[in-house]
Parts: structure tokens; sequence; C-alpha cells
């Protein structure tokens, strides 16, 4: 049976019990806003599921000691929305953390499984889909969301305890411990630099577009933090690919362009038209995306083949050593890319390099 918790402290009085672990889950709202709208927390703390309102006053800095406990470790699945969320809202980001998801992954059980799925596949409870398109911010919950909710907790110490039992049988436990770690730290330095690197139409555009595409991709992003609103609210992936490809020679012809875009932003005219040509302090220093060509699509195959060959003899799933991004960064760059770093790169560095045209 789960617990309502609507007072910080209720949940301060349970914060003194200092469990070893905990399990974690949010529902949170992000349709119409930048940052994720949190609006419930799911904790499993020993036999017991609190069911945490983190709209009530004072929650979220009750919220905050469990976070920053790294005494307690926390178990969740596929996190990262749920870190931001609890990044913006708490001020805390949860350590240590067992994403059981990418857990799941390196012990070689399955790529990208969702909740119900791994559950499934460790417990053989077969768990119901209702409630995923529910408005978690309307008071009170229902009783078919109050468990859905608690649902998504309730198998997390299995999964962890399981999990656990194969990465320490493959001596990979360090491998999720850095995972982790990656992960927090991303959320922690969410301000992506090179942000043009992430758009697929960027390998179609010469070295000055992919400049002025950075340019406007770095404006949006401060604009929809600062407003709080998504960044296609702001300027969408097309029309930001559009202006880079085709820069308009002036305001005037920026606004012509607008008026074929339904939803460009022409209320903010003039300062699209200042991003678009003001040059940034570290332009000079934008990686380029990887062109199209040929011969860098048979030699991203040949870094795709290796990377292939060598997850079949870890036997880890597709998708799990390096994305087709990472590979793509490497190629272009000749630098062996951050999100590669640790146990990847010695695994697949000594592989990769010698392919390299």
């Amino acid at each position: 049976m789960a617990t309502w918790i609507n007072t910080p402290a209720e949940l301060q009085a349970r914060y003194q019990q200092r469990p070893t672990r905990i399990g974690l889950d949010t529902e949170f709202i992000r349709e119409r806003t930048f940052w994720p709208q949190l609006a419930l927390v799911q904790m499993a703390v020993g036999e017991e599921i609190l069911l945490i309102d983190p709209l009530a006053p004072g929650m979220a800095d009750a919220l905050a000691p469990w976070l920053a406990d790294t005494s307690i470790t926390k178990v969740m699945h596929s996190a990262s929305e749920d870190l931001v969320a609890f990044k913006h809202t708490c001020g805390e980001l949860p350590r240590p953390l067992f994403d059981t998801q990418i857990g799941a992954a390196l012990a070689g059980i399955g790529g990208g499984m969702g909740y119900q799925k791994l559950v499934q596949e460790i417990t053989g409870v077969a768990l119901a889909k209702g409630e995923t398109r529910s408005d978690w911010m309307r008071r009170p919950l229902s009783e078919s969301q109050l468990q859905y909710a608690a649902d998504d907790v309730e198998h997390l110490f299995a999964l962890h305890d399981a999990i656990s039992a194969r990465l320490q049988a493959q001596d990979r436990m360090q491998w999720l411990a850095d995972d982790g770690e990656r992960l927090l730290a991303s959320v922690a330095n969410d301000e992506e630099r090179w942000p043009h690197l992430g758009m697929r139409s960027a390998q179609f555009l010469d070295v000055p577009a992919q400049v002025r595409l950075l340019r406007l991709l770095r404006w949006r992003d401060v604009q929809a933090r600062a407003s709080d609103r998504p960044r296609s609210w702001i300027l969408d992936n097309e029309l930001a690919a559009t202006l880079a490809r085709t820069p308009p020679a002036d305001e005037a012809a920026l606004a012509k362009v607008f008026e074929l875009f339904p939803k460009a932003p022409r209320k903010l005219s003039s300062a699209v038209w200042q991003a678009l040509t003001t040059a940034l302090a570290d332009e000079a220093d934008t990686p380029q995306v990887l062109p199209a060509t040929d011969a860098n699509k048979q030699a991203l195959k040949k870094l795709q083949d290796a990377v292939a060959q060598r997850s079949r003899e870890l036997e880890l799933p597709d998708g799990v050593l390096a994305s087709r991004k990472h590979l793509e960064s490497y190629l272009a760059s000749r630098q062996w890319p951050p999100a590669l770093a640790g146990w990847r790169r010695e695994q697949l560095e000594p592989r990769l390099q010698p392919l390299l045209p």
C-alpha cells in the first residue's frame, strides 16, 4: 500500500532512518515549458512506497537531502528527464545513481528496455500500461493514477539486485558507475556548446552555414530557458536550417522568409537578425559536422562494423558502445569524443583508430 506524503515533516522524519538505497521515479509535465514541471515523486523505501506531492510548500527542500546524500544509492529507470526535473525543482541531483535501463544494457539483457518490459523479463510480473497520458498536476489524483505511480518503483529493488549480480559476475559494475556519473554530468552541465552537431540537416550545410546555424541555436536556447518555453516554440529546426543555409540580405528580407513559416517568431524578428549576424566569441573553434559524401559514408560504415563486432564479442546490445553521432564526431574531428571516454575508449580505440582514412 502506498503512502501519500504532502507535508515536508513526514518526508523529513523518514529521512532520519537513512536507508542504504531508495527507488525513485517522477511524473512531470513538459508539453508547454522548457523545464519539466515536477508533478509527483515516487520513492520506494524498504517495504514502503511513498507518493510525494512536490506541489506542497516546502517539499522541494525536504527532497533535496535525500538526493544529495551519497550514502543512499538511488535506483532509477531511464532517469535522464527525471534528473532534469530534480535539478530544476530541488537544485540537487541523485547521487550515486543506479540506472536499471543502463545496467540492463551493460549486463547484456537488452538495450533501451522500457520499465514494464524489463520488469517482466526479470521478475515475470506484467504491469499495466494505463495512465501514461494522465494529468499529473491535478489534485486529488485518482486511484488508478496512484496505483500506476506506485508500480513504477515497486520492482526497482528486484531489478537492482538481479542486474547488480550479473554486472558483478561480468566485472562491469564500474562501467555502470562511470555511465551514471556521465549522465549526471551531462544534466549538471546542460548547456550544449555545439548544438548544431545534433541536427541531421547540418551535414548538408557548408562550414559558414554551420556557424550561422550554431549562432541561431545558441540564441534559441537562451530564449527558451529565459521564457520557459520549448525550443521549437522559439525557433523550429527547419526555419533555423533555412536561415543558416541561405541567409537573408537584411531584416526586411528576413521578414519575407518568416511569411513562409506560419510558426516563425515574428515578434522576435530583430533578435533573430541580431543572432544570425553577430559573431560568437568561440565560433572559430566550431567543430564541423561530417559532410554527407560517399567517402565519409564508407569510412563511417567501417567504424560501425568494427563497433558491432566488438559489441558481439562483449555480448552487448547494439548502440551501447557507440552511437552513430559519436562515430561521426570522431571521423570528422579525429579527436576521441568525450562521451566515449573511460571504458568505451579502452574497448574501441584500438579497433577504430587504424580505420581512420
